[in-house]
């Protein structure tokens, strides 16, 4: 557990097993936290850097939130440890990070992940987002909050075991660091103002685009596109799988990060 004190704020971050650094950049809402079904098993291999985003966990929550102010604290987490280089995936709103972090600091990337993400919000992913927010902020019941959320998020078979769902709705209630409405309209604002297309045939980092075949935000077409446009980059897609992509299908995403990191 370590704090960053940088451009204003405290930037919270874990490290976790040995081996090439890997930096992962959480998604909308999402912390540290949200990368424990595949951590242990991507410890085996490499040293995961985990930051909880501005805005979201131990980190601030009342400051600027951009897409780029992400990635450039991620850049300075990088420095701070001493690194020239890191390995990077970002999941969804953290994909948009780690593209803007690869267009505009190139030298510092080994390899590039991208899951379950788009340089581009969709105009309907933007209202939706912006409704939860709405919501959030008018004290609507939180647990129902949740549950809808989950319906984007996961496939239907998520929902067939009911302790399940409701096992991880009450873990997030019991958040000992919840995220503040404000704080996630603020993030939904940021996705809503990137646009980092332009920038796509700048990158240079061999890339790798994970996709979920089911996902209801980024479909496969759209994760298709976002690996043309990316100079040699390849396309992943894991079966099964909806946005939430590590959380239901970990052993997949682990071997698809680590066999893209590290081929034999």
């Amino acid at each position: 557990m370590y704090f960053l004190s940088h451009d204003g704020i405290q930037l919270y971050y874990e490290l976790k097993g040995s081996g090439p650094p890997l930096l992962l950049i959480a998604g909308l809402a999402s912390d540290s936290r949200s990368w424990l079904p595949v951590a242990d098993g991507l410890a085996e291999r490499f040293t995961l850097i985990m930051p909880d985003n501005r805005g979201a966990g131990r980190s601030s929550q009342e400051c600027p939130i951009s897409i780029d102010l992400l990635a450039d604290d991620c850049l300075a987490l990088v420095r701070h440890l001493g690194l020239e280089k890191v390995n990077m995936l970002g999941h969804s709103m953290g994909g948009m990070a780690a593209i803007s972090f690869a267009v505009r600091n190139p030298r510092m990337l080994e390899k590039l992940l991208l899951a379950a993400t788009s340089p581009r919000n969709p105009a309907r992913n933007n209202l939706l987002f912006s409704d939860w927010a709405d919501a959030c902020a008018s004290g609507s019941d939180r647990a129902a909050w949740f549950r809808s959320i989950f319906t984007w998020i996961f496939t239907e078979r998520f929902f067939d075991d009911h302790e399940v769902v409701e096992g991880a709705v009450r873990y997030l209630l019991d958040d000992p660091w919840p995220q503040s409405p404000q704080a996630f309209r603020c993030q939904v604002d940021a996705i809503a103002a990137c646009n980092v297309t332009a920038g796509l045939d700048r990158i240079t980092a061999p890339t790798c685009v994970i996709a979920g075949d089911r996902d209801a935000f980024f479909s496969l077409d759209s994760s298709t596109e976002l690996a043309r446009q990316i100079p040699g980059a390849r396309l992943t897609v894991i079966g099964e799988a909806a946005h939430s992509i590590h959380s239901e299908q970990p052993d997949q995403f682990v071997r698809a990060v680590s066999g893209f990191l590290l081929p034999e």
